[in-house]
């Protein structure tokens, strides 16, 4: 049975998933209404965060399919998943066109020679332009250098949530059958010499609490089989035996244990604890490796430390410094993406704490969600970008940022992003909506999502890809709004909260319990502000119509794990536990922050 290997790929929310999901559906692989976003972060949040696995059957031939995420924090896994793939659907929104991650995926794509065929997908939606769509594809590739081959790419239009696709827009359809056929059609079969000496290249890996650490990976070469002994090469490191000791093959999304695999075919194995993503797996020890698979550095950092804090260790079942290291060194084993300083490190206040470098907000908030959901307590710093030094030049980290906004908040966003030094480098308008491309540093980015949300009062669309390191370019003011600090600590009364409205917005409700330097919300005026939330309205034996005046409180501001890590300064702390989320600051009374305060500026 031939093979033919493909990855999935797409900008963040143009329809990658639904697709694929489609696709194994129409084969008979899943059943009505599965979906191959099956962790409950992905399901809540309606986007892919890990690469998976999966495979249909089709005219007698396997077609092994990998969905990508498209969020630009998780690009390390779409980086990976296109070395041991034969060619990638390129997914592209009708309406939107192509955003920044479909740069990116395609940039990749084209580099290592792939021929991609281009999906142009929500053809049903109501502002699609399929043909603006081609022409604006059309011009990235050649913007990237595609060669000319890869610019007569095959094209295809679908919608995924119909389940149809069509080769002309004035086909008629009611499946993929279409898509299917292109697929064998410009997809060559997997090829690679099953008689030759084994080579393996995981691009993934996986853990079970069984089997320990699985690797994925295409057999590029020869043949694996289950029990044999193997050896483990890169370039410029010791080789190292090892035996394999599981093989799984993926039929739908299950694994199916099996005694072989020859070239070409995508497996999981067990039995290499200390494999890793871009080694060689050979069966011959003089055999070369193959070229690494590189991946991109970490962009933000931030400690990790115990939550100290007078509510600390309430919620939580694993509380201490000891059982947060052991967390971080089980989720290095899958996360490519993610680094840690684990040499412990003091701050002023002789606490430890473990530096935790990643590649944006999400990608590290993705990390908090998942160990609070687990029972760990934990406390954060702000996050800060990395900053090199290149030949006494200091070097930040730059992105391309995509704005789509109705045309009357143009101005708005032009003006805040300028101010956190972002420059304009393109705009067009279209249909009443106005496309901004700017590039900003990453430091100007941090915490202004939801100042975006908020001003496009949620109808803006707002996209990031890192671009890379460039001059360091001065100070850049992100916030412009102070802290409303409670000097008290108890549960929060209604009185105190509704005269504390006009002030700024407030992060809490009332009932809830605080603690002196917890934050409680943030002030207008851009200075911080103490404030006493239990102060309770005076009573008196008289009754007169201002003094029974109704307390009606505007809807809170929440705090979550993605605001928290936006909006929070240098001398804060964000307080995460598995029912709460605070802000607070690093010193908690008024006088020891006004201590560090005059050490600060004598320093």
């Amino acid at each position: 049975m031939e093979i033919r290997n493909i990855a999935i790929i797409a900008h963040v929310d143009h329809g990658k998933t639904t697709l694929t999901d489609a696709l194994m559906r129409q084969t008979g692989m899943v059943e009505e209404g599965f979906t191959m976003d099956t962790n409950a972060l992905e399901q809540e949040r309606g986007i892919t965060i890990y690469a998976k696995n999966g495979s249909l059957f089709y005219k007698n031939t396997k077609i092994n399919i990998v969905d990508t995420p498209g969020h630009a924090d998780f690009g390390s896994e779409v980086e990976r998943v296109l070395r041991a793939i034969d060619t990638v659907l390129l997914l592209v929104d009708a309406q939107e066109g192509p955003m920044p991650q479909t740069r990116f995926v395609l940039k990749k794509s084209l580099e290592l020679g792939l021929k991609p065929i281009v999906v142009i997908n929500k053809i049903d939606k109501p502002a699609a332009d399929p043909d603006r769509t081609h022409e604006e594809v059309l011009e990235l590739f050649l913007e990237l250098g595609a060669n000319n081959e890869q610019i007569d790419f095959p094209v295809i239009y679908a919608s995924s949530r119909q389940g149809i696709a069509k080769r002309k827009m004035i086909d008629e359809s009611k499946d993929l059958t279409p898509m299917l056929d292109l697929i064998l059609e410009h997809v060559p079969p997997s090829g690679g010499n099953p008689t030759a000496p084994l080579r393996m290249q995981p691009f993934n890996l996986a853990y079970d609490n069984f089997l320990g650490r699985l690797a994925v990976g295409k057999v590029e070469e020869g043949t694996i089989v289950n029990g044999a002994q193997v050896f483990i090469k890169a370039k410029g490191e010791e080789t190292i035996k090892g035996k394999i000791t599981k093989i799984f093959t993926f039929e739908g999304m299950k694994r199916i244990e099996s005694e072989k695999a020859e070239a070409g075919e995508i497996v999981m194995i067990a039995g290499l604890p200390t494999i890793y993503i871009g080694e060689t797996i050979c069966s011959d020890e003089s055999s070369e490796p193959l070229p690494a698979i590189a991946v991109d550095e970490p962009t933000i950092s931030l400690n990790f430390m115990v939550n100290d804090s007078p509510l600390g260790g309430r919620d939580g079942k694993f509380v201490t410094s000891r059982q947060i290291k052991e967390r971080l060194e089980r989720e290095l084993e899958t996360n490519v993406g993610l680094k840690v300083n684990f040499s412990p490190s003091e701050v002023t206040d002789g606490a430890i704490y473990y530096t935790v470098y990643g590649r944006g907000e999400l990608h590290i908030s993705v990390l908090l969600e998942q160990m609070r959901r687990e029972g760990f307590e934990v406390q954060v710093s702000e996050p800060q970008v990395i900053i090199k030094e290149e030949n006494g030049e200091k070097l930040e980290p730059f992105e391309e940022v995509i704005a789509d906004v109705h045309n009357e908040y143009v101005g708005t966003v032009v003006s805040a992003l300028s101010e956190r030094r972002g420059l304009l480098m393109n705009q067009h308008e279209h249909q009443g909506q106005t496309r901004l491309i700017f590039e900003i540093p990453t430091r100007g980015l941090l915490g202004y999502r939801n100042e975006f949300t908020v001003v496009t009062k949620g109808e803006g669309i707002l996209s990031s890809r890192f671009v890379g390191f460039r001059p360091h370019v001065g100070e850049i003011v992100r916030h412009n709004f102070g802290s409303m600090i409670s000097m008290t600590s108890g549960k929060a009364v209604a009185f105190a909260l509704w005269n504390l409205e006009e002030r700024g917005t407030r992060y809490i409700e009332p009932g809830e319990e605080v603690y002196e330097g917890m934050i409680i919300g943030n002030v207008t005026r851009g200075e911080d502000l103490d404030v006493n939330p239990m102060k309770a309205k005076q009573l008196s034996n008289m009754r007169t119509s201002s003094t029974d005046e109704a307390i009606i409180l505007a809807a809170p501001w929440p705090l979550s794990i993605e605001r928290g890590l936006e909006i929070m300064k240098s001398d804060e702390y964000l307080e995460i536990t598995p029912k709460n989320v605070r802000l607070r600051k690093k010193y908690l009374s008024k006088t020891d922050r006004a201590r560090a305060g005059r050490k600060e500026n004598k320093e």
